[in-house]
């Protein structure tokens, strides 16, 4: 088999090839990944039926122990965005902070309700809650929409159970310590959502919408066809059930605790037993239980998981390709010699995520697709562990938000649904998320110095 420079060569042009194949000739990254799988494994001198052994079980070994959790954590997610769910909790977190300061509610707001929902989807739901209260406080719009933007884009990158992160612990072999990546993810998420709350009001706040053309125009309600929104209660639920439970069995499974009861906890602790009891949970904001709730909802739900369980799949094939080549020799070498010391392993994935992230436009494709490169380096570099691997996690999704732009569909969202025009965006929404991909990865740094 190829071994030394000319390995890492090969490597350099299948990663080349995913972000051409990608972004130049538009080729669905799912397949982009498995041809680079295929290539980089048959270029690599790898026996032909080790190539296709190691896509499969690569493919299949992956979806063993993520894929319910990826599709459970899309369908609660799902569920709290038709059921008005969302907006409840949107509305609670704006009580508790107060009019007086909007900007900080509406990053918050983001930030909770994005765990679940993608950012996307999100934005587009809060968008006339935003409307009403920038109309109400007389705030610039631009600057509630990048507060809003941001604080969205924060959890969605780093904290489970958003797919990117989940798929990303699957890829690094920390399934079994989600618990402690969504304790982290956390930590990370908040000076990262205020350093997207600093430049919505410094920077954002002097970029004029279109929405505000018409200042006296009456602002849209919540959208009425919610109908009663449901209870503070229900709506949390779906989301911090699963959390405290995921929680309860990391904490159980570090002491190391061994009797009837904790073996329970840690069964109802498991990532996948977690969230379907959160699924469970979240029936209970159907307003009615028929068809169009059991089968319609769910169902969206089901399908908006496809294309990341298809995509985590893939990432897992490429991975287990690259370990089947010498590439592990080769870095077990290098570690051994010194010469990826302490954090500079972080750099790596956070590096090759914001090129990812910044020439294919998708976070969540960033995010698979970094973590299947990096995760045979890794125990080579000697970092295993909860907490290590945990920031890896947080390092790739630092690079995943840096940067959003024209090639990214949340650009987009932001934009059309704020009013802002494209050439201020720029300013306003692509710079403050390169600011919050700086500042993760700071305080990922920051965390490994301190805990590891």
């Amino acid at each position: 088999m190829v071994q030394g420079p000319v390995l890492y060569l090969i490597l350099l042009l299948g990663v080349g090839f995913i972000v051409l194949a990608t972004t130049k000739f538009k080729l669905h990254p799912f397949l982009s990944l498995l041809l680079a799988a295929f290539g980089v494994g048959i270029t690599a001198g790898v026996p032909l039926p080790e190539v296709t052994k190691a896509v499969n079980e690569g493919f299949g070994g992956l979806m063993s122990y993520i894929g319910i959790v990826i599709v459970a954590g899309t369908v609660i997610g799902k569920i709290l965005e038709k059921s008005g769910a969302a907006l409840r909790m949107a509305e609670v977190v704006l009580k508790t902070v107060g009019e007086k300061r909007p900007q900080l509610a509406m990053s918050l707001i983001g930030a909770i309700v994005s765990i679940p929902v993608f950012c996307d989807s999100a934005y587009v739901i809060l968008s006339s809650l935003r409307k009403s209260l920038a109309h109400r406080t007389n705030v610039s719009s631009a600057s509630m929409s990048i507060a809003l933007a941001t604080g969205l884009y924060a959890t969605h990158t780093l904290v489970p159970p958003t797919p990117g992160p989940i798929a990303a612990a699957g890829n690094l072999g920390a399934s079994n310590y989600l618990g402690t990546v969504i304790i982290i993810g956390l930590l990370v998420a908040i000076p990262t959502t205020l350093a997207g709350y600093f430049w919505a009001t410094k920077v954002a706040a002097s970029t004029s919408t279109q929405e505000e053309t018409n200042l006296n125009a009456p602002q849209a309600n919540l959208p009425e066809h919610f109908g009663p929104l449901p209870s503070t209660a229900k709506a949390f639920t779906p989301i911090f059930l699963p959390i405290v439970l995921i929680g309860l069995g990391s904490v159980i499974s570090y002491m190391q605790w061994q009797n009837e009861f904790s073996e329970v906890l840690l069964f109802i602790g498991s990532p996948v037993v977690a969230l379907l009891i959160g699924v469970l949970a979240s029936f209970a904001l159907f307003p009615k239980w028929n068809e169009e709730t059991l089968t319609g909802w769910v169902g969206e739900g089901l399908k908006d998981s496809a294309i990341i369980l298809l995509l985590t799949g893939a990432g897992g094939a490429f991975g287990a390709v690259i370990k089947a080549t010498p590439i592990s020799e080769t870095i077990q070498g290098m570690a051994s010699g010194g010469s990826l010391p302490g954090a500079f392993i972080l750099f790596a994935p956070f590096l090759i995520a914001a090129a990812l992230k910044t020439a294919q436009g998708s976070s969540t494709a960033a995010i698979v697709i970094t973590s299947a490169l990096v995760a045979p380096t890794l125990a080579q570099a000697g970092v295993d562990g909860a907490v290590p691997l945990a920031l890896v996690v947080m390092a790739i999704g630092a690079g995943a938000m840096a940067v959003s732009h024209v090639n990214d569909s949340y650009f987009w969202v932001v934009t059309q649904f704020s009013g802002i025009r494209v050439a201020d965006a720029y300013r306003a929404h692509t710079m403050a998320t390169l600011l919050q991909g700086i500042t993760a990865f700071g305080c990922t740094l920051l965390l490994w110095f301190l805990l590891v």
